[in-house]
């Protein structure tokens, strides 16, 4: 993948601030750029697609990957702190995505830097006898990982069970590729007092990593739909109906190793109640989940889980980078009954954002199974369509890796990386003005 410089940089007008009677129009990129290489030429060999994503994650400028917090003015510091139940989604993030808000946007951006960490954290090296657990312990993660000043702590290692059985003779050929439990995330609670002043409350992380082992791989191919179990707070299966989500994804957080090994589920809700009995009473607490790829989907699972098992204790806020498709139409209403706010940070250029299956929106319009006038056998099939195909959950953020001047190759390995998503999300400015000069996060030679 090559960068072309730019030879011209034109400012834009977008949406305007008013101040003091002045009107401030941030700036975006109007590029004339010819570049190498055709952005909608798709098709790369294998080797050429894992090339590219490993020289994008070297140009990522990592004197910039950060947001430094000192640098946050006082009003935008008071801004948050006042409306920050406004930032975790009480309102569905109304007026703040197109433009996009600065407050939001650093949050997106401190978010997806606590997923950075756990790819950070994990160990990739097939022959260590560490393979797949996490390199960092609790106290020394978000130091080892850059996260110098985030005002969190580690509370917790999280790891993930796949609930795939490979033969015996599998197993000892390459006993790597059969490692069922891995490193899949971590638990953080913000503890610093200027971090929970600026915060407006004490936050509680939970960062999931995306797909790396082969059992987690494998999980991933399993698309069929499949029940939630039952619950006593919603009736979800009768008659056959109710919320379903992706077999494999449901099955990486149910599963557990035995009586040795909880499952993850097991995990999280143990550290939230513990969580919830050490600082439930002491300070406004949000959760928030965040994850990239399949980490994105556990994290949809998470929040459904917590929110449905605590009723609700404490608020949910789901911030999604490339998530795949977790669950059905069901699944969705369920979602939004319980309250759990879901920002879904969408690459229009990455495919896996599309998979699994089908969303039935795109067959037949807005998805309103009751349709006046229609006969009762079709509006039967609707119904049936709704339980056995997939639907899109929370609010979305739109963006473009073709928007970026910045990347000049445009592959599926390249739309999906996380750092992708940061740097879109880091220069996003309005669907009118999408990319701004200002951004902080680059892509460089």
């Amino acid at each position: 993948m090559r960068l072309t410089p730019m030879t011209t940089l034109k400012p834009c007008p977008t949406f305007s601030t008013v101040t003091n009677n002045k009107v401030i129009k941030p700036q975006c990129i109007t590029t004339v750029l010819q570049p190498t290489t055709k952005p909608d030429n798709l098709s790369m060999s294998e080797e050429d697609t894992r090339q590219a994503a490993k020289r994008l994650e070297k140009l990522i400028d990592k004197d910039t990957d950060h947001y430094n917090l000192s640098s946050i003015s006082p009003i935008r510091k008071d801004k948050l702190r006042k409306r920050w139940m406004e930032y975790q989604g009480l309102s569905n993030w109304e007026g703040m995505l197109d433009p996009l808000d600065d407050n939001l946007r650093a949050e997106i951006l401190r978010y997806g830097n606590f997923v950075e960490a756990t790819y950070k954290s994990f160990e990739f090296d097939p022959s260590s006898p560490f393979y797949a657990t996490c390199r960092f312990s609790k106290n020394s993660l978000f130091d080892r990982c850059g996260l110098l000043n985030s005002g969190y702590k580690v509370t917790k290692h999280l790891s993930a069970t796949s609930g795939i059985q490979l033969s015996s003779r599998v197993e000892m050929a390459l006993s790597w590729a059969a490692t069922r439990s891995s490193y899949i995330g971590y638990v953080a609670v913000c503890k610093d007092k200027e971090e929970i002043k600026r915060l407006g409350r004490r936050d509680v992380v939970v960062a999931f990593r995306g797909t790396t082992t082969c059992l987690e791989w494998l999980e991933n191919f399993r698309a069929t739909l499949t029940h939630l179990p039952c619950s006593t707070n919603f009736d979800m299966v009768k008659n056959g109906d109710g919320a379903m989500v992706q077999s494999g994804f449901l099955s990486l957080y149910t599963s557990g190793a035995g009586a040795s090994s909880k499952s993850l589920q097991q995990m999280l809700r143990d550290e939230i109640a513990r969580i919830l009995q050490t600082y439930g009473d002491e300070l406004p607490i949000s959760l928030t989940i965040t994850g990239h790829s399949l980490g994105a989907a556990l994290a949809t699972l998470a929040a459904y889980d917590i929110n449905n098992h605590f009723n609700p204790a404490l608020m949910v806020t789901v911030i999604s980078f490339g998530s795949p498709r977790v669950g059905n139409w069901s699944f969705r209403q369920h979602l939004e009954k319980q309250g759990t706010r879901v920002l879904r940070i969408v690459n229009s250029d990455d495919v896996i954002t599309k998979v699994p299956g089908f969303v039935f929106d795109d067959v037949v319009g807005k998805g309103d199974v009751h349709v006046a006038g229609l006969p009762n056998w079709i509006q039967k099939r609707e119904e049936d369509a709704h339980r056995w195909t997939y639907a899109e959950v929370g609010k979305e953020l739109r963006l473009c890796s073709r928007d970026s001047p910045y990347l000049t190759s445009i592959n599926v390995a390249t739309s999906h990386h996380l750092n992708t998503y940061l740097h879109l999300v880091d220069g996003f400015v309005s669907s009118s003005c999408p990319f701004r000069a200002t951004a902080r996060r680059f892509l460089r030679r």
